[in-house]
């Protein structure tokens, strides 16, 4: 006869609804190692899949995810001169928020160097890479954007030709996909009042100086678009993405484009450091202190049930006692209901878990090794938590039972 099963099925709707609750605070604990792991997935996530072996971005900046970078897009024909080299790629990154549909849509905007790099390493669910220079975007699912559904960015409409899984942006946004030139459309769009004013603008600063009442027609070229003035570059990018020849040392390639005065370099490992203990470290943090707070309070929670069920049967153990049964027997009768009520809770957080977390707002990742790692903390939690009860059953008297 096993004392902890006929306990169980005597106060069978007290356990249950004890195991329902432990389960989920294991679930929420279940979701904060998701969480914390899903943040630092979705920081890398680009990082890891344009497969750069540098990035370079403009002098004394931290790169295009940490901090605002411009650098020319001509600098990707200086940097295929460095022996090693064997690409150099354009690449834009910033966000907008737009109103799609009656709700607002925050976009992580991205622009690939078409037609070289058209997206096709992107994880596509649906549709196709990018197939044209202009009016086409790739959009993650997170969006909720339909395949072939239209866009309005700035004065242009895009269409949606791919969709993506998993591409989240540190932030938690959505990231959608468009070529070089149509991402700089995006992020330099101005309204059509704007850039009148700025074109009048120019032409009273040329007409107040010399040289714009020698010149008149340098007035006609200032009111007309600034694409036609040379000294008025183009747009500038975020940063180039520089791949080398197989064998060449990322390192020793880094140090000769950082001699120069107008970029810094950084290596794939050192954008990994970046983003994780620069962008999202205090959010880190935060959140691995929160897993932390959460085990002590499942530890002290279950400790505290397993009492209270203890104490309602202080005068059971007592008569167990008088009838001559072994320490060993109680002891074994606390163990095996606290190690039943961590495995049912376990198993409740893990059912539950697989079915809320992917309604979460924010990517929740369940790695094999979180679930072996929760498993060792039930059931380390549970023998801790049986230990105070098993001192307090210790010490109960067998004529406890006749008072």
């Amino acid at each position: 006869m096993n004392l902890a099963t006929k306990d169980i099925r005597h106060n069978l709707g007290r356990f249950a609804l004890t195991a329902i609750g432990i389960g989920l605070l294991l679930m929420i604990v279940l979701g904060m190692s998701g969480i914390y792991r899903g943040m630092i997935d979705d920081a890398l996530v680009v990082v890891d899949r344009v497969g750069a072996d540098l990035w370079v971005v403009q002098r004394g900046t931290r790169g295009p995810f940490a901090e605002i970078s411009r650098v020319p897009a001509s600098l990707e024909h200086r940097l295929l001169a460095v022996p090693g080299v064997v690409s150099g790629r354009s690449f834009v990154s910033h966000n907008i928020q737009r109103e799609h549909n009656g709700r607002p849509l925050r976009i992580n905007v991205q622009g690939l160097a078409w037609p070289e790099d058209k997206g096709e390493w992107l994880p596509l669910t649906a549709g196709r890479p990018l197939g044209q220079a202009h009016y086409e975007m790739i959009a993650d699912q997170s969006l909720g954007l339909a395949l072939g559904g239209h866009l309005e960015l700035g004065k242009d409409t895009y269409t949606v030709v791919g969709i993506a899984k998993g591409m989240v942006s540190s932030g938690g946004d959505g990231i959608a996909f468009f070529t070089v030139h149509d991402a700089q459309a995006v992020q330099f769009d101005l309204p059509g009042e704007a850039i009148r004013l700025e074109r009048a603008a120019r032409v009273s600063r040329a007409t107040a100086q010399d040289l714009g009442q020698v010149q008149p027609l340098l007035l006609d070229r200032g009111a007309g678009p600034a694409s036609g003035i040379p000294a008025l570059g183009p747009a500038m990018v975020s940063a180039i993405t520089v791949r080398l020849a197989e064998g060449i040392d990322p390192r020793a390639v880094a140090e000769t484009i950082s001699a120069w005065p107008d970029v810094s370099v950084h290596t794939q490992a050192a954008q990994h450091e970046l983003l994780v203990y620069g962008m999202i470290d205090k959010a880190r943090r935060q959140i691995g202190l929160f897993r932390v707070l959460l085990i002590i309070i499942s530890t002290i929670i279950m400790a505290l049930i397993l009492y209270t069920l203890t104490l309602d049967k202080i005068h059971d153990i007592a008569l167990l006692k008088l009838m001559g049964a072994r320490n060993s027997m109680i002891v074994g009768l606390i163990l095996q209901q606290a190690l039943l009520l961590g495995i049912l809770g376990y198993g409740i957080a893990y059912l539950l878990g697989q079915w809320v977390f992917p309604k979460f707002p924010r990517r929740v990742l369940i790695a094999a090794d979180d679930l072996w790692g929760l498993a060792l903390v039930v059931v380390t939690i549970s023998v801790l938590a049986s230990l105070l009860v098993i001192w307090k059953a210790m010490r109960v008297e067998p004529n406890k039972v006749l008072s």
